[in-house]
């Protein structure tokens, strides 16, 4: 046999082992109502290395990969093009509805492996692991530092209703989805415009903050806080009250 129609021959073998070996690779997924994910459009196995819990508001290619996956099986109808808005949350829903999943239109842990995105799954399982409910150490030490510049002194609930009033507008449409965004926000917080956001927070801070990311909040959705004896803004005072909790007034 010649020489070059070995090494064709050579060549022609090592494009079928890489072939069979990327197409081993490919993991077929199904959502949790049966549906395999169509054959045709193996992209959507594309590996996610990092996730976040995706809501109204939220852009970026998670959200576009969310998009994608929705709108081939006919959940969605609009663009694939990584802004959620209110035709994703639809969506969303849809699909939680009909994978037996809490209908919030929200993409978090069990609507991530619903979706087929294990990637992403598996990534907020570890982020869980290694910070809070899916967030990052470094977001539990701002709500921390938020927690002790805004309510130290306050009694212990009243500083775990400070971090769920954070945590609330992270899962508001209405502000920014990210707890850096909702205390860096304009105007939003007086700890931030007089520095004492940079103060070193305490133990209760630190425990104040972990119990309001895994769950507990004392305000019962309250979105804003504020204390009727040094506030000065007529336009809180008009805010529906929810709850008082020390020298803290909670609304909605």
């Amino acid at each position: 046999m010649k020489k070059s129609t070995k090494t064709k021959l050579a060549l022609t073998a090592a494009a079928c082992a890489l072939t069979l070996s990327a197409t081993a690779a490919i993991i077929k997924t199904t959502s949790l109502d049966g549906n395999a994910m169509p054959s045709t459009q193996t992209q959507l196995a594309e590996s996610v290395v990092s996730a976040a819990i995706l809501k109204q508001g939220s852009k970026g290619s998670e959200v576009k990969e969310v998009q994608r996956r929705l709108k081939l099986w006919g959940y969605y109808n609009g663009s694939v093009d990584g802004i959620f808005g209110a035709k994703t949350r639809s969506a969303v829903i849809s699909f939680q509805k009909k994978n037996g999943l809490k209908a919030d239109g929200v993409v978090g842990k069990a609507t991530y492996r619903a979706l087929g995105m294990e990637s992403a799954y598996q990534a907020l399982v570890n982020q869980t692991a290694n910070g809070a409910g899916g967030y990052s150490s470094s977001d539990v030490y701002l709500l921390a530092r938020t927690i002790y510049a805004e309510g130290r002194g306050e009694p212990y609930t009243g500083q775990v209703a400070i971090g769920a009033v954070v945590l609330n507008r992270v899962r508001s449409s209405a502000f920014p989805n990210t707890i850096s965004g909702v205390v860096y926000q304009k105007h939003a917080f007086t700890a931030v415009s007089d520095g004492q956001i940079n103060l070193t927070p305490d133990d209760t801070a630190m425990r104040a903050a972990r119990d309001a990311i895994n769950g507990w909040d004392p305000t019962g959705g309250a979105l804003y806080y504020y204390n009727p004896a040094v506030a000065t803004s007529a336009w809180i005072f008009d805010r529906q009250t929810v709850t008082v909790i020390g020298r803290h007034v909670f609304a909605i």
